[in-house]
């Protein structure tokens, strides 16, 4: 009897991620939010936010190894003269506009931020923000076929 015959064979799939551009640059911009929502949080509280992420380097014998290191964040938001607090979103490279000549949600104070990032998340999974990110994913991408 062959050893195969005794295991329960089947015709299967894996099943990939989703190849929409549109749910892709959503996830993208939703997990973004998070991280600043999280770095604002941890303003507010007093403390410093450095989330780390995995990097493959060479050490001293030429061998690639697993290396942590701190991840480069900005701050989505900032403050301007008169000591007012805005956020706005940046997306392939691209300020991202919320409505016609306006890239900035004026927040007030800081602790108000992270209320206002929940907002945010929630537009951007419903959808609002779709053309605004498709515009900047198309410029950003006619921009790199320049270059190369």
């Amino acid at each position: 009897m062959s050893i195969l015959k005794t295991l329960k064979l089947t015709t299967a799939q894996p099943v990939r991620a989703s190849n929409d551009p549109v749910e892709r640059a959503r996830n993208k911009v939703i997990a973004a939010l998070a991280e600043q929502k999280a770095m604002a949080e941890a303003k507010i509280a007093g403390q410093h936010y450095a989330p780390t992420h995995v990097v493959w380097r060479k050490n001293e014998d030429g061998v690639r190894v697993a290396v942590e290191t701190p991840k480069r964040l900005r701050a989505g938001w900032f403050v301007d003269a008169s000591g007012q607090t805005f956020f706005g979103i940046r997306y392939a490279g691209k300020p991202i506009e919320f409505a016609k000549d306006k890239n900035a949600i004026a927040v007030g104070e800081l602790s108000a931020l992270p209320a206002i990032l929940d907002t945010l998340t929630e537009a951007v999974r419903t959808g609002e923000l779709d053309t605004q990110l498709a515009a900047a994913a198309a410029e950003r991408g006619l921009m790199l076929r320049k270059a190369s």
